[in-house]
């Protein structure tokens, strides 16, 4: 089959990886030069320990307290936008303990996958992106998040990563001889890997180039030519490419671009920032989420260390908030007080749109108004960490096999269509 993917992000990527692999011919086409999207400013965290959704009880109220602060970690941008009210009426009625808990599994399943293929990935001589398995540190600062630490490991262990364990100050400190630690203690998720984002697309873009893959860039679908329960072709503003299936993975614009097949996905972008530093003074040998600055710490490639975080959910055509890279950095300090990163120029501060669901979990799968459609988006900030399992799943659904793991609790109108 010709098949047509729309995004050129991870989930794109491995979504055409697999395509290919299984005999078809494979058309990616971004509006972007695709040198720079979420696939590349991330974490890059391959990380099963995130099975709680961003959609919990905790952070709609938090989020309440720092809608009206500029450098916080979770920021809403007040407007008069019917999708963002109807995202959040949907984001609120999600997040409740239980659906929390029914969100675990499917988080896990996915996410374990996923590694397992990246495992697969790094195995091949045209892959070498510094695919390390240290595990993930998530250190915390308080009694309280110390308490909740126990419940966290807990959960983690009834999911079967039986690998985490709870550290105390001096066993986190040990694992960083180098640096000072504020904190009381850590998880250690030792389930986690890690690896270095523009390596890993730069060279899944030159694979799939060698392998006959097409790659168009700088052009925005716009339209799509139909024929009763079938999309015949996708329309940019260009070109007409002719399609046998088609692919959504378009990101934090799915939304828009699935409207225009009558299809409703609850999506919202969520922005984030990241600084990316190449001095040995910063060096560290464990990624890490520093639990109450909600920022996140990666040593990546050998010599670089990312800097990373904030949710601002906002329009795409919204200017950047350098303000909250203040934040950022400020929450870093405050966790590694040697840690006196300056404040960057503005081309060295990376921003980028995750695409947000209203419950914490992916849209993969078909509709119910096309055949040949599948959507794959709504990653939010697992969009790396999830995406050679993505690819995997919307191969074996154009392809019809039986999935890898169970697809409800992604199903795309899970919220009606």
């Amino acid at each position: 089959m010709k098949i047509v993917i729309i995004g050129g992000g991870i989930i794109g990527l491995s979504s055409a990886y697999y395509l290919q692999q299984s005999g078809h011919t494979i058309t990616v086409i971004d509006k972007t030069d695709m040198r720079n999207n979420c696939s590349y400013g991330n974490a890059g965290y391959v990380c099963p320990s995130h099975f709680v959704p961003l959609a919990t009880p905790g952070i709609v109220k938090q989020g309440l307290k720092w809608m009206f602060n500029a450098t916080s970690p979770f920021y809403v941008k007040p407007r008069l936008d019917i999708n963002l009210i109807n995202w959040g009426l949907k984001f609120m009625k999600s997040a409740t303990p239980e659906k929390v808990e029914a969100a675990a599994i499917p988080l896990r399943d996915i996410a374990l996958l996923s590694k397992h293929l990246y495992e697969e990935w790094v195995k091949q001589p045209q892959f070498a992106f510094a695919y390390e398995q240290k595990g993930l540190l998530e250190i915390f600062q308080t009694e309280n998040n110390r308490k909740h630490a126990k419940h966290t490991i807990a959960k983690a262990h009834t999911l079967g990563l039986k690998d985490t364990v709870l550290l105390n100050y001096n066993e986190l400190q040990a694992l960083e001889p180098q640096t000072k630690i504020n904190g009381l203690g850590a998880i250690h998720f030792k389930c986690d890997a890690h690896l270095y984002p523009n390596k890993l697309m730069q060279q899944l873009i030159a694979h799939l180039k060698n392998v006959g893959v097409t790659i168009i860039n700088n052009e925005e679908v716009i339209n799509f030519g139909t024929n009763t329960k079938n999309i015949t072709s996708v329309i940019t503003n260009q070109n007409k490419y002719v399609a046998d299936a088609v692919v959504i993975a378009t990101g934090s614009w799915s939304r828009e671009l699935a409207a225009k097949l009558n299809i409703k996905i609850p999506l919202m972008p969520g922005r984030g920032y990241s600084v990316t530093v190449e001095e040995e003074k910063y060096k560290l040998n464990y990624p890490a989420v520093l639990l109450e600055g909600r920022a996140a710490v990666t040593p990546m490639d050998g010599n670089k260390t990312r800097f990373g975080g904030t949710m601002e959910i906002t329009p795409t055509n919204t200017p950047p908030k350098l303000n909250r890279v203040h934040g950022l950095l400020n929450a870093v300090k405050r966790f590694y007080p040697e840690f006196d990163v300056p404040f960057p120029t503005e081309d060295k501060i990376w921003y980028g749109y995750r695409p947000c669901s209203a419950d914490g979990l992916p849209y993969i799968g078909k509709t119910n108004k096309w055949n040949n459609v599948t959507i794959a988006t709504g990653h939010s900030m697992l969009g790396l960490s999830l995406g050679a399992g993505t690819g995997k799943l919307v191969e074996e659904i154009v392809n019809e096999k039986i999935a890898s793991i169970n697809m409800q609790p992604y199903t795309v109108e899970r919220f009606g269509s």
